[in-house]
């Protein structure tokens, strides 16, 4: 081999991944390869370029830069660009310019992809930041207190036989039977036996003694059709935010429409007395304000436990937001009771990260209500006291007034179903930058309390015009991609640089907050009536508008990086501070550290996306 090669082949034999490559393969690679020049300033890629080669900075360094102009990384000695090109065959999406001289080895494309099949260089290659960070997530989701909990299979949960009648038997039989067998629930079978019902003890408290229906009446008439039903494979989790999303109590275990058993609320509390669900049937049974707030102090502590075990993000948010739901419902209940009936048809609706389903500890209030076209301004007052008790109730139970007034306490945000039309037509037609800066969340909309065909109507109707609204999308997309991640020179951490959150990472608005709004564009530009941002984001992959495995990656950040909010806001709550979104770096492990930066720059990456596909020139 010419000395020349023997010193390239002495230089890759020196960095990863090439180090890892077998003896012959690592000799034929000097002579596959290039060298070039470049001088200070040159530019080896372009946001359209397509790549042909890896590269491979041999001496000097190059910048890589995203189409907006922000520094993604610096890459020196050693350090390679343009795998995301070679990988994704497509636009590269970034700038690469040399920052001093520099020499650089291109590997033609052929060439790398023969490399990626040796399992070391494949899996530094290809899978470097995505499995670096989907192993992060699964990591993340061990127990720490060795409790399992939660993961326990539902058919490990079922106790006793499963007792069944016919659709055609009374009341009185039914309830005999359920005496008989010591059981809260009768499941109620087709001929061919599968299941079409269930009847609870809550249904002959609801639907037969509290309607004086008579004992005689067919179990078809008060049975609950169709119920929510179980996989035989699902798990307790999964079981409870059952529970908590449709407030039942039974939940039937169902394989090839035939039923295996039953698992019961009880069953859950009594798997694990302190989980959530039991905090939910608690404060649907409180009467005063002050029953409520006791009960919501208890949640930071629940959020603690859970983190503590083995629930992701996604599952922990979904249960925060579960206890924020039935908090508002209660005190909605208690409003209604004091105040007397609505005067015309209302439907109470939450806005934001609860709307999506993806609360967090310390969150404010984001809240409005649409009013049945039959009101009038004479109902305003008794809308405007509703909204007072039930602002001040969430108050005491910790959720503080939003800083920006959203709140239905704000007539702006209590309006009829036209009135509302007519504000989303304001924002949808005429945008403009600081009107969508507080109007986005509207478009995470969704009913708590009340007459929900009135938000379901609103939200159908706003998605008709969003998908054509080109000006309006183009400044959503633009406040997307302006909320960077905090991540600056060299993959280094930008912190808060003053006020009171110095030298931390905002995790909420530089963290998930991009990842939300990215959803958001997407959801909007398709018409899609998904409002949780993972919905959103498949919603996305299904139309062809994003790469699946950019949506994989999307999602795998916005679990850990959501996980490590919520670990911080749970070791707030141990020590005793108020919890919030502002983490310091140094609190943070170098496996944290490490995985957060490969998280931020899957974000950045997909913003950079983003701003290619919608029309940004619009509104420059």
């Amino acid at each position: 081999m010419e000395p020349e090669l023997v010193e390239v082949r002495d230089f890759l034999a020196a960095h990863a991944p090439f180090s890892e490559l077998p003896r012959d393969v690592l000799d034929a690679l000097p002579a596959q390869s290039t060298l070039r020049y470049h001088r200070r300033g040159t530019i080896l890629l372009r946001p359209d370029d397509r790549v042909t080669s890896l590269i491979v900075v041999r001496s000097g360094a190059v910048d890589v830069h995203e189409q907006g102009g922000g520094l993604v990384e610096r890459v020196d000695v050693g350090g390679t660009v343009g795998v995301t090109g070679l990988v994704e065959k497509g636009p590269y999406g970034f700038d690469v310019t040399a920052v001093e001289d520099t020499l650089v080895l291109e590997l033609p494309a052929a060439v790398f992809h023969r490399l990626v099949d040796h399992p070391n260089v494949g899996t530094f290659f290809l899978e470097q930041q995505v499995t670096r960070l989907r192993q992060a997530v699964e990591s993340v989701q061990v127990s720490e207190t060795g409790g399992d909990v939660l993961r326990t299979p539902v058919t490990d949960m079922i106790s006793g036989r499963v007792v069944v009648a016919t659709p055609e038997i009374s009341v009185q039989e039914a309830a005999q039977l359920m005496r008989t067998e010591r059981v809260s629930s009768v499941l109620v079978l087709h001929p061919d036996g599968r299941l079409c019902g269930i009847l609870t003890d809550r249904d002959l408290r609801n639907r037969v003694v509290a309607e004086g229906l008579s004992v005689t009446s067919r179990l078809a008439q008060v049975m609950t059709p169709e119920p929510v039903t179980l996989r035989p494979d699902a798990l307790a989790f999964e079981a409870l935010l059952e529970m908590l999303a449709r407030d039942v109590h039974h939940l039937p275990v169902v394989e090839g429409g035939r039923p295996l058993g039953v698992v019961t609320s009880t069953d859950l509390v009594r798997l694990e007395r302190s989980n959530p669900l039991y905090l939910v049937q608690d404060v649907t049974s409180q009467t005063t304000v002050e029953g409520l707030a006791e009960g919501a102090a208890r949640l930071p502590s629940i959020v603690e436990g859970l983190v503590t075990q083995d629930a992701s993000a996604s599952d922990i948010s979904r249960v925060v937001t579960a206890v924020a739901d039935a908090l508002h419902r209660r005190l909605l209940v208690l409003a209604e009771k004091r105040l007397g009936p609505p005067p015309v048809p209302y439907c109470w609706v939450v806005l934001g990260s609860q709307a999506r389903h993806e609360s967090g500890l310390g969150g404010d209030q984001d809240t409005a209500i649409i009013v049945d076209d039959r009101g009038a301004h004479d109902h305003d007052a008794y809308f405007a006291d509703l909204a007072a008790f039930v602002t001040d109730g969430l108050v005491a139970c910790g959720y503080p007034r939003c800083p920006g007034g959203v709140m239905a306490t704000n007539p702006r945000w209590r309006q009829t179903e036209r009135a509302w039309r007519g504000i989303f037509a304001e924002w949808i037609d005429e945008p403009t930058p600081d009107a969508l800066v507080g109007a986005a969340i509207f478009f995470d909309m969704r009913s708590i309390h009340g007459q929900a065909e009135l938000c379901e109507r609103l939200r159908a109707h706003v998605l008709s015009r969003t998908p054509g609204a080109r000006t309006f999308l183009a400044h959503l997309t633009k406040q997307a991609i302006e909320h960077q991640p905090p991540l600056g020179l060299f993959r280094g951490f930008v912190v808060e640089k003053s006020g009171e959150h110095q030298r931390t990472l905002d995790l909420k608005h530089r963290g998930v907050g991009p990842v939300t709004e990215i959803a958001r564009v997407q959801a909007l530009s398709l018409g899609s009536p998904a409002v949780d941002t993972r919905g959103r984001l498949a919603a996305a992959r299904a139309a062809g508008r994003m790469n699946p495995g950019s949506v994989d990656d999307l999602l795998d950040a916005f679990e850990f990086i959501g996980y490590v909010r919520l670990r911080h806001q749970a070791g707030c709550v141990r020590s005793g501070a108020k919890p919030d979104n502002f983490v310091a770096p140094d609190s943070l492990s170098s496996f944290e550290k490490r995985t957060l930066k490969d998280a931020f720059g899957v974000v950045r990456s997909a913003q950079s996306v983003l701003a290619q596909r919608q029309p940004l020139g619009l509104i420059s």
